[in-house]
């Protein structure tokens, strides 16, 4: 395996999969808060630290990262690991990224077997939120700048941002986004006055449950389940609940309500990608061999997604409508982001210690741009002992 990168130039970065390797298996490790957190750690890594690739660049790949079903942040891992390593970083970077926190949750889901109940994680959380919030605050900031080109993109934002606020679902506002941009594009290039914004496709909610009633375990169905939910599922861990609860509970009952929620807790409070509660759900059901095929199951669809994707990045970028439309869900991505921020805002700053320490951590990052994985450790570190004390 070589250790190498051929640049652009045709050179060699010197150790890229290393470095690759082990950024991903930090992050991995240390970072809590969801898909915006992990993207924001992410930039702040790839290209405030390492410059391995400009703002534009990454917002290219958050873009067209959140049109393709399975777990944003994983994908983002992969796409950045193949950016600095190719395809050897390509898979490395998704490996390690999803590895701690699948035995991480392999631990937990041990201990809830042996003992029916769940180790304390709610005090770490608590220190980790505020700090999440300022992060992720940064992120928007270094992005917003590149992905605001004037007064249309950024009142699609906010558009995009309020919409998102009152319930409007995530993906139809990707592509209204690109719609918006793609029909301003058309005006512009075919000089009308005015130009109707073309239909975003609408989102398609796959039925995965048939019937309820109580199936006979068997592996083969336990992977092909989590295979069909990783290659279909878009949004948040909430979303996520939904497709489990329809596959395990309600269509081949091998989980109770209860149990399934429990997954979904543990997914949240442990470092890494939320996708982490298939690997409980699947201790749960077949034990150690169980948690293995759920895992690889809902996250192989998203290395063959990134390896797909890549190559049409490429051409996207020497297509003016393509860009456009890029442009369209770059912007949208970052008004999703900002409503996530505001929900985390609602959960995460909840009394005087927790406000002192977003703010902070507000300092800390945009004046003396402290690295992250310390941020959120330290935050970690302090909400235990103020529960302590």
């Amino acid at each position: 395996m070589n250790d190498d990168k051929k640049t652009k130039t045709g050179k060699f970065v010197p150790g890229a999969l290393k470095e690759a390797s082990l950024l991903f298996l930090k992050i991995g490790a240390f970072t809590f808060g969801g898909p915006a957190a992990y993207v924001a750690v992410m930039q702040q890594e790839t290209v405030r630290r390492r410059h391995w690739l400009d703002d534009q660049e990454f917002l290219d790949l958050l873009g067209a990262t959140n049109l393709i079903p399975g777990p944003n942040a994983t994908e983002m891992a992969i796409h950045l690991g193949f950016k600095r390593a190719g395809w050897w970083g390509l898979l490395s970077a998704g490996v390690l990224f999803v590895v701690p926190a699948m035995l991480t949750t392999l631990v937990f889901a041990w201990a809830y077997v042996e003992y029916g109940t769940l180790p304390e994680v709610g005090w770490i959380l608590y220190g980790v939120k505020p700090i999440i919030i300022a992060i992720i605050l940064q992120a928007l900031w270094d992005l917003g700048r590149k992905a605001i080109k004037g007064f249309l993109t950024g009142m699609a934002g906010v558009v995009i941002l309020v919409l998102y606020v009152i319930g409007m679902n995530e993906i139809l506002l990707l592509f209204i986004g690109a719609a918006v941009f793609l029909a301003v594009y058309a005006g512009r290039r075919l000089k009308w006055k005015g130009v109707a914004a073309v239909a975003g496709l609408p989102f398609l909610n796959v039925p995965l449950a048939a019937a309820a009633g109580m199936m006979a375990y068997k592996p083969l169905t336990l992977f092909l389940s989590f295979l069909k939910i990783g290659s279909v599922l878009y949004g948040s861990g909430y979303v996520l609940l939904a497709f489990l609860r329809s596959e395990f509970v309600v269509r081949l009952g091998w989980l109770t309500n209860q149990q399934l929620l429990d997954a979904i807790a543990v997914g949240q409070a442990t470092p890494g990608p939320v996708f982490s509660s298939a690997t409980f759900v699947g201790y749960l059901i077949g034990s150690w061999s169980g948690a293995m095929l759920a895992t690889v199951g809902i996250f192989i669809p998203s290395f063959i997604f990134v390896a797909i994707l890549s190559r049409i990045i490429i051409w996207s970028k020497q297509s003016p409508w393509a860009r456009a439309f890029l442009d369209g869900v770059n912007i949208a991505s970052l008004g999703l982001m900002a409503g996530v921020t505001l929900e985390l805002g609602h959960t995460g700053v909840i009394d005087i210690f927790t406000g002192v320490l977003a703010a902070l951590s507000l300092v800390l990052v945009f004046r003396f741009r402290v690295n992250s994985v310390w941020l959120i450790l330290g935050g970690g570190v302090l909400g235990v002992v103020w529960k302590l004390l």
